[in-house]
């Protein structure tokens, strides 16, 4: 039987993406265990919380080293707010910490002088076009936001939906079998709803 894994590594906001994924009709497994992961029709890395306990979290239970070996397999994957900037080498929020680093580019801090940090509520995406997470999505739909930290993608191609906070902020990538969304698609209505549809059907 097909699953769709949640990791579960003692961040926050688990709870809610496995009610979700269930509400479209699939089966989910919260879990830490490799074998769980390796079993996976699909893997989903949510989180909230600070980047380098995060990462400290993931290299203690082995999930680093196992996350990078099925996204090399071909596995869809989706990171989720904190799940997408673990994706890239480094952040700001943890001088030191070591990403899983999968993609290229900054995860920075937003700035606070002129704008309330953390961003929380809802914002329009401003979508490329031609990414799979947002068949059906209609261009500046409203997602739900809550961080501090945002992405300056290095491969501008692989940036499917962007929005802006004071800056621009890379709101969602794709490259190859690797998604990610710095908005909350389980806490998104309809539209995050689709999104996380599209992303299962893959």
């Amino acid at each position: 039987m097909s699953y769709c894994a949640i990791l579960d590594y003692g961040a926050g906001n688990i709870r809610s993406v496995e009610k979700a994924v269930k509400r479209l009709g699939h089966s989910t497994v919260l879990t830490d265990r490799i074998q769980d992961v390796r079993g996976a029709s699909h893997v989903i890395l949510p989180g909230v919380g600070a980047f380098g306990d995060a990462m400290e979290r993931l290299n203690k239970s082995g999930l680093t080293r196992e996350i990078r070996e099925i996204c090399k397999k071909g596995v869809p994957f989706l990171g989720i707010c904190l799940g997408l900037q673990l994706l890239y080498p480094s952040s700001e929020e943890s001088t030191g910490a070591e990403g899983i680093g999968i993609l290229e580019g900054d995860i920075v801090r937003i700035p606070g002088d002129k704008l309330k940090v953390p961003h929380i509520g809802w914002n329009s995406l401003a979508l490329s076009g031609d990414g799979r997470l947002f068949k059906g999505v209609p261009d500046h739909s409203f997602v739900y936001f809550v961080h501090s930290y945002y992405l300056r993608a290095k491969d501008r191609s692989t940036v499917k939906a962007a929005t802006s906070y004071g800056v621009e902020i890379d709101a969602s990538v794709e490259s190859g079998n690797v998604f990610a969304c710095q908005f909350h698609p389980e806490k998104s209505s309809e539209a995050g709803l689709t999104i996380l549809n599209n992303f299962l059907q893959i």
